[in-house]
């Protein structure tokens, strides 16, 4: 996938290039200090698959940019690169695969790439199935981390917050009707009911607009006093996620390649940051089904042993829950079998100040017992 650089600041091309050659799917085809400089390279390139856009750039803004694009339907990704977080829902009307925040981090950039790859790869399978791009089967839709509709026709541009919820909605419910009762329950419970079912109105509208550009605008059906949404083929993350974490069963030496393969298409949370509230039990389901296939998988890497993949991928968990013991007591196992007294202890002592600061409670005694037996291991077997 060849990748393009537009930011004034030369140290970031620097910085994001050494990142991006991590990976080898990855080629840097240019770096450009302003948008009229990578407008007019990309006139002359059309194979550049994703650009890592600026916001803020003398000359014309990264908004502008990404909007100039879009104007000219060109199949150019942006992933906006910036020190501001206020530019967000900005970001995301313009269809943007993704929103890095400075100082951006290589786990962070690599499940930009990841998603960004894992598109390129179901839009090509859509093809070489012989999908016709009218049908949903060319079309991909991102939940995990952020929210976004695609197909080789472009990208969805919601023409409100609301439609994009109501796409949400009925995708997580998608083939099955939901009444206009429950979603004014679901999605404009704060209104008062006249206004609710014209806005509902409304909404249904601007969601078949918005989904028309790339011919989906009779996915949504009305029936019955409710509306169904209809995707056979379509490719969607978190459907892709669950598939591939089911079909490994049972993690062990001989998979845990594939379930790290798998483990990357998890990208952040159901929705990124609009955290739906009617979307709570499903966002819930899916970290928990995520964080127990990794601690799966982390288990089986200490067996082999292969410390660094392990520790890996208990940094993850560990740093989207400190106070899980679970991953507190895999990581001591790490220190002990890497011989690393020094780190077994301090990881120890460091949880039980976290918990007496943030809950007032202690460890438990099976954590007690199992850093006796972990020390115990390392003092008989010496330094």
């Amino acid at each position: 996938m060849r990748v393009m650089l537009v930011d004034d600041e030369p140290v970031m091309h620097l910085i994001m290039r050494k990142m991006l050659e991590k990976h080898p799917e990855i080629e840097v085809a240019g770096t450009f200090s302003d948008s009229g400089s990578a407008a007019a390279f990309l006139k002359e390139s059309d194979d550049i698959e994703l650009a890592f856009v600026d916001i803020s750039m003398p000359g014309g803004s990264g908004l502008e940019f990404a909007a100039r694009l879009e104007l000219e339907g060109a199949r150019t990704q942006i992933v906006f690169v910036t020190s501001h977080k206020d530019y967000a829902v900005d970001a995301f009307e313009l269809s943007a695969l993704d929103y890095l925040i400075k100082p951006v981090t290589q786990e962070r950039l690599e499940r930009t790439v990841n998603r960004a790859l894992e598109s390129r790869k179901a839009q090509q399978a859509a093809m070489h199935a012989g999908v016709s791009p009218s049908g949903s089967g060319g079309v991909s839709v991102a939940t995990l981390g952020d929210f976004s509709v695609w197909s080789d026709r472009g990208r969805v541009k919601w023409i409100s917050s609301k439609s994009a919820e109501l796409f949400a909605c009925l995708l997580l419910n998608r083939g099955r009707r939901m009444s206009r009762r429950r979603l004014l329950e679901e999605i404009f419970a704060e209104m008062a009911a006249p206004s609710a079912e014209k806005y509902l109105n409304t909404t249904v509208y601007q969601l078949r607009k918005s989904l028309e550009p790339i011919g989906l605008r009779e996915a949504i059906h009305s029936e019955n006093d409710g509306y169904v949404l209809e995707l056979e083929g379509a490719s969607i993350d978190y459907e892709q996620f669950e598939r591939r974490t089911e079909s490994l069963g049972k993690l062990h030496a001989g998979n845990v390649a594939e379930a790290l393969n798998a483990e990357r298409l998890y990208t952040g949370e159901l929705f990124g940051s609009k955290a739906y509230v009617w979307a709570i039990h499903e966002t819930e389901r899916l970290a928990a089904r995520y964080e127990a296939f990794v601690r799966e998988a982390a288990e089986v890497l200490l067996a082999l042993p292969d410390l660094p993949a392990a520790s890996k991928l208990l940094h993850k968990l560990h740093a989207r829950n400190p106070l899980d013991e679970a991953t507190v007591g895999l990581i001591m196992k790490k220190h002990a079998l890497g011989r690393d007294r020094k780190g077994l202890t301090a990881q120890y002592t460091d949880y039980v100040k976290l918990l007496a600061r943030e809950l007032g409670i202690k460890p438990s005694k099976d954590l007690l017992l199992l850093y006796d037996s972990l020390l115990s291991g390392l003092q008989i077997g010496g330094e």
